[in-house]
């Protein structure tokens, strides 16, 4: 035990790698990594593929096919209002002043809210009557965006305020990546592990609610150690900053505008993972590769939270986030193209109610895993831009508000989840999908086209709209070191005159 608790107490970054005192302990960093955990656990149940079948395929396979139209709606207008209510919840984290900080308080009690919902919504069943489950269905998902918005912002702003280090917080998101990643897998392998359980793989909604109920329960406790663990660093003025001043902020941000173009390109890489349940059983015509798809993704997550941090340490003087994400872009396009050309034969030639060849399961999950690796390395890339951005907004203002600017790219994040399972689904009822409880169900030939297309070649499209906002994102390496450098001199002179007031320098 002592061993542990001198690991834990030790820091993540030494002296002999960086040159510089750090601040983040192992302690600290594994403590906010598994409230990213139970991030995942909530998103894994409430935002994946897996609810959408659960939507369509359970509560209203009673409709037809109209199912998934109406699944379609429910997702958009519920996405649209959750992607709404970022920026609101953003302005009262940077306008919120305790003596446990401005994050910190809402980790502390908005879980047990997410948790409870969560469960509420999976209680659902298809016997009930089909305007109940509509009604149901609608206000439980309001509820779920409104509880983990109270929960998801807080937890992304801690990040940007644990540490001003930049070489600490590149390593504190690649390993709270790898742990979202592993703890967030859990709720859905017992979703897609049910099709091997001789009970449960013809009892799917009793999966999903045991699942949620784990979820629910490693959510609270896993939060409960990123609240007791973590601190907030950079220090806040005391003059709360209003709801127009931060707003106003927002067109002072180029850069940020950059990235949020980029993010809405990106619904077109979504929609894959929307509609990867019904890939899976109704072209691949067997659900037992869902655990294998999503068992694949872990190399992407582990290797992009492994080497992003060890790239930006050790080429820290020469690290440009804005090349590398558009070498990401690049390397996704040819991956998925490859997968096109590689897997039509086996998808769409084969008989239709026989399961692929394991040849062509075997190259379907081979390119599922090779596509994450680019994805990761792109998603934690952008973290870093994300911080740059609240830096940017520092340097040319005085003002540092990470909550608004967190809440502004976490709308972006709601906007691709509503929009690319409205897109996917939208696209899928267009071509007549008939739903089904359990079991295998053959679709008609535009469906299977429709699956087929959104699964490999759409993302192709998102990541070539992606390159354009890229070429006028103008932080390069160089510039944010000198504002960094910049606003280090700023801060230790405030902290001289504490009573001073911000002042904006432009």
């Amino acid at each position: 035990m002592g061993r542990i608790k001198d690991f834990l107490n030790t820091k993540i970054v030494r002296n002999d790698e960086t040159g510089e005192e750090g601040c983040l302990t192992w302690r600290e960093t594994l403590s906010y990594a598994l409230g990213r955990g139970a991030q995942g656990m909530c998103t894994s149940m409430t935002s994946s593929k897996y609810v959408n079948q659960f939507i369509a395929n359970i509560l209203f396979v009673a409709l037809g096919d109209r199912a998934m139209d109406v699944t379609k709606r429910i997702r958009f207008y519920c996405g649209i209002f959750d992607a709404i209510n970022d920026p609101v919840m953003g302005v009262l984290v940077d306008r919120t002043r305790t003596k446990n900080g401005q994050m910190r308080p809402y980790i502390k009690w908005a879980p047990f809210f997410v948790s409870a919902v969560m469960v509420l919504f999976f209680v659902g069943s298809g016997n009930a009557p089909l305007w109940f489950n509509i009604l149901y269905t609608t206000v439980l998902f309001v509820m779920l965006d409104v509880t983990y918005t109270a929960f998801d912002i807080p937890m992304g702003a801690l990040a940007f305020s644990i540490t001003p280090d930049g070489v600490e917080r590149t390593k504190l998101f690649g390993i709270s990546s790898i742990v979202r990643a592993i703890v967030g897998a859990i709720p859905a392998a017992l979703v897609s592990g049910a099709a091997f359980l001789p009970y449960l793989k013809d009892h799917q909604e009793t999966a999903y609610l045991v699942a949620a109920c784990i979820s629910a329960a490693g959510i609270i406790l896993l939060t409960r150690m990123t609240y007791k663990n973590t601190k907030e660093r950079i220090a806040h003025h005391e003059d709360t900053p209003s709801v127009k001043q931060c707003l106003s902020l927002l067109f002072k941000n180029q850069p940020l505008f950059m990235l949020f173009l980029a993010n809405l390109a990106f619904i077109f890489c979504k929609i894959p993972e929307q509609v990867s349940a019904f890939f899976v059983s109704d072209l691949m015509f067997n659900r037992k590769y869902n655990v294998a798809i999503d068992v694949i993704k872990a190399p992407g997550l582990f290797l992009a939270g492994i080497i992003v941090p060890k790239i930006i340490e050790r080429f820290k003087e020469k690290v440009d986030s804005r090349k590398l994400y558009r070498l990401c872009c690049v390397c996704a396009i040819l991956i998925h193209l490859v997968f096109a050309a590689t897997t039509y034969s086996g998808l769409m030639k084969k008989g239709e109610e026989a399961s692929v060849s394991l040849f062509t399961g075997i190259l379907v999950v081979l390119f599922t895993g090779l596509s994450t690796i680019p994805l990761e390395f792109k998603n934690l890339i952008q973290k870093e831009m994300e911080v740059e951005t609240v830096d940017y907004v520092e340097y040319k203002t005085g003002t540092r508000v990470e909550g608004i600017m967190l809440a502004i790219m976490s709308f972006t994040g709601k906007i691709e989840n509503s929009f690319s399972a409205s897109v996917g689904l939208d696209v899928l009822a267009k071509t007549k999908y008939t739903p089904h409880t359990n079991g295998s169900l053959v679709q008609n030939s535009a469906t299977r086209w429709a699956l087929f297309l959104l699964t490999t070649l759409a993302p192709v499209v998102g990541y070539l709209l992606m390159l354009i906002p890229m070429h006028f994102y103008r932080i390069t390496g160089k510039e944010h070191r000198k504002m960094v450098e910049e606003l280090a001199k700023r801060r230790a002179a405030l902290a001289e005159e504490p009573e001073g007031a911000l002042k904006e320098t432009v």
